[in-house]
């Protein structure tokens, strides 16, 4: 069984511009593993954001979400206190709530691994201790 794609920001935005220097790398990674994907919110507002001046960009992003390309199923009340304590844990990265949610997503979902450009993937754990499966590029960045 092929693990559930956690989608962080970098490759989401990556694969809808052309010119970001990690582009065919997301596109190549997009296409060897199976959708939906799965994301959070925080994530797609960091998205629309850094997608706001690359001409349909934002559309293609909320396309993708209506047609169930990338479902959200992430509920930021019900993990409000896991997100508090992962952001208090890793205050000294800092992380993010976006990371913060993905990182939840991960414990959540037995069976995933969380796509991302982001190297404090390497550094933050699942459930305290555990080392979180991505998929991310290869060479140093």
């Amino acid at each position: 069984m092929k693990p559930l794609v956690v989608l962080d920001t970098g490759p989401l935005v990556a694969f809808l511009k052309d010119r970001d220097d990690f582009h065919q790398w997301a596109r190549a990674a997009l296409q060897a593993t199976e959708y939906p994907y799965t994301t959070c919110e925080p994530v797609i507002t960091e998205a629309l954001f850094l997608l706001s001046n690359t001409h349909g960009a934002q559309r293609t992003v909320l396309s993708l979400i209506q047609d169930g390309v990338i479902q959200i199923n992430f509920r930021l009340s019900d993990n409000a206190d896991a997100l508090n304590e992962l952001m208090k844990q890793y205050a000294s990265v800092p992380m993010s709530l976006a990371d913060a949610c993905l990182v939840r997503m991960a414990e959540l979902s037995k069976n995933s691994a969380v796509m991302t450009l982001d190297s404090d993937f390497q550094i933050y754990r699942m459930n305290c201790s555990q080392i979180i499966p991505v998929i991310m590029p290869a060479a140093d960045f």
